[in-house]
This record gives structure tokens, sequence and C-alpha cells, in this order.
């Protein structure tokens, strides 16, 4: 089986660690990196032994070569250069937030439905397995009822451009947020009927942390907290009437515990040695395009939108809009 040939847009440290990760792949290989300018990206090229380098976006996106393009920009930047790579027809794997809101990424999904292309958020927690693993105990009714679900990120990222500017998207809700919302809907589901949310705004407008409760339809509840100027333990707990579930960084899915309704522990899975994650949505991505997909189940692109959608209201109930809005 041929290799998948990834193109990565973007030369900073995500697009580092997914070049490591994917150079110990069987499924995919990087083949070429675009940066702002050539020398940049030709030293990332010579560190990992790719075939090109490209000093713009535009050589990379219209490489004929390449069956993939890994978007690997600020989230600020996203929607111009899936603008640009569905341009020339590219299949796109995109780094989280999936844009700054969610104009944008109705306008993207619309225009790679018109190409015909496969486009995929990669939001890492949604493709572990160990989602597959939680879904099966919350079927089984071995915690009962779920009532409700917490989750918390956060560190001190200060001084990150990409944070603290209005102007590149910033704030904690787009960079940590997404997480904690996408947890909450991969439990509860999308029947959110209500929401209040507080925030700390800093100086130049963006949020530096997040407290936000989701209402659901039946009577559930998610209380969700993520932040950028100060450290939060990373953990999400699924609380039922029999017991309840605690997964550490969850986020990647690092330890998942179940415990009985007299908190006893009667189950623990862990990560599976050696794997960063990365690994899954990369060969997810390379699944959809073997069997001609445009989107893929696990990440549905209706959810990608339903998120983007919530996090809008969720800045507007704050008063916090981008300056290119």
């Amino acid at each position: 089986m041929e290799k998948i040939r990834i193109g990565i847009l973007g030369a900073g440290g995500i697009a580092n660690t997914l070049a490591a990760v994917i150079g110990r792949m069987d499924e995919a290989q990087v083949t070429a990196v675009a940066a702002r300018d050539y020398d940049r990206a030709g030293a990332f090229a010579q560190k990992y032994g790719f075939d090109k380098a490209y000093g713009s976006y535009e050589d990379l996106a219209a490489d004929e070569e390449l069956d993939l393009i890994y978007i690997a920009t600020p989230h600020s930047h996203h929607y111009e250069h899936m603008k640009l790579c569905l341009a020339h027809g590219k299949n796109i794997l995109c780094e989280k937030a999936f844009t700054a809101n969610a104009g944008q990424a109705k306008e993207i999904v619309e225009l790679a439905g018109e190409k015909g292309a496969l486009l995929m958020e990669a939001i890492w927690t949604r493709y572990f397995p160990e989602l597959n693993t939680l879904r099966e105990l919350l079927e089984s009714g071995a915690i009962g009822r779920v009532k409700s679900v917490e989750a918390s990120l956060g560190n001190n990222l200060r001084g990150w451009a990409r944070l603290d500017e209005p102007e590149l998207a910033g704030g904690a809700l787009l960079d940590m947020g997404v997480y904690a919302l996408t947890f909450a809907s991969m439990v509860l589901g999308d029947q959110v009927a209500g929401f209040d949310a507080v925030a700390k705004i800093s100086e130049k407008g963006v949020d530096l942390q997040d407290s936000i409760t989701l209402r659901y339809k039946d009577g559930q509840t998610a209380v969700l907290h993520c932040s950028m100027e100060s450290m939060l333990e990373t953990r999400g707990l699924i609380s039922a009437e029999q017991g309840m579930i605690l997964i550490d960084e969850f986020n990647h899915w690092k330890k998942m515990t179940v415990y009985n309704k007299q908190k006893e522990i009667t189950a623990v899975y862990e990560k599976e040695a050696g794997i960063r994650g990365y690994e899954y949505e990369i060969r997810e991505a390379c699944r959809c395009l073997r069997e001609g997909l445009t989107e893929s189940p696990l990440m549905p692109l209706q959810e990608t939108l339903r998120i983007m959608e919530l996090m809008d209201a969720i800045r507007e109930r704050l008063g916090i809009k981008y300056p290119f809005e």
C-alpha cells in the first residue's frame, strides 16, 4: 500500500510534532513543508528529511504530488489557508480551532463540498480509540444514567502572541475551551438548551479564563473551565446515578478510571504506550482518503460547525469580538 503524501502548511511547534510523529508511521509520509520564508522551510525540511521546501503557502497548495495538506498555522489564519488549498482542490486536515468563527467555517465547508475534497478538523481528542471504550461503558449502563460532566484545563501561556492578540483570534476559549466543549459533546450530545458564561478579559480584549455551564434539554449539565493564565488540572469527570468516570488529561485520554456507587475502582484504562495521539487523526484521514470520503464520521463537519457556533455565542455573551469580524 502506497503511503499518503502529506504537505505541512506552517513550520511552528505543532508542525514539528506532526513531522516527528508521521515519520514513524506506515500509512503516510510528509514530503513537503511550507513556511513564510524559504530559509525556515528549508531548515525544517532538512531536519526531517522532506523532499521539498516552499517559501510560500501558494507553492505548497499548487503541488500536484500531495494527497493531503495539514494546516498547522494559528487558527486566526486557518480560513485563508484552507481557502487557498481548496482553490487548488486539495484535501485538508486542519488544526483546531477550525476557524475564528462559524461564518468562516460554513464558507469553508461549502467550498470543500463544491470541490469534493476531504475536509477534517484535527481535534485529536475525537480520534482516540478510548472514545469507543467510553461509549461502550456508557451504553452498557455500568454507571447508570449520566447526570453531569465537568472538564478543566489550563496553563500559564501569557506572552504567546497568538493567544494574547485579538487580531490573531486569541484567548483561552478557541485554544483550550474547544477541548472542554468537545468533551461535553462527546458525552452529552448536541441538545444544548442554554448556557451561562463568565470570563476574565485582558486589557487587550481576549478571554484569559472562562467558566461555562451548559444546560441540556433533558436536564443534564456540563461545567467547563479553561485558563491561559493559570494552571488547572486537566481532567474530565462524568457523574452518573450509579458511578462516575474520571479521565486524566481528557484531551488526549491519558488514563480513564471507572468508579461504582461506593466510589470503588472497578476498571482502569490507560493510553497505549509510545503513542502521542496525533497518529490517530492521521490514520483516520488516510482511511477517509482511501475510501473516498469527504468527511470523517468520527468528527463530522456538522459537529465542527455546531461547536464553532456555540463558541461564537459564548464570545457574544462575553462581549468578545475580533477586530476582523
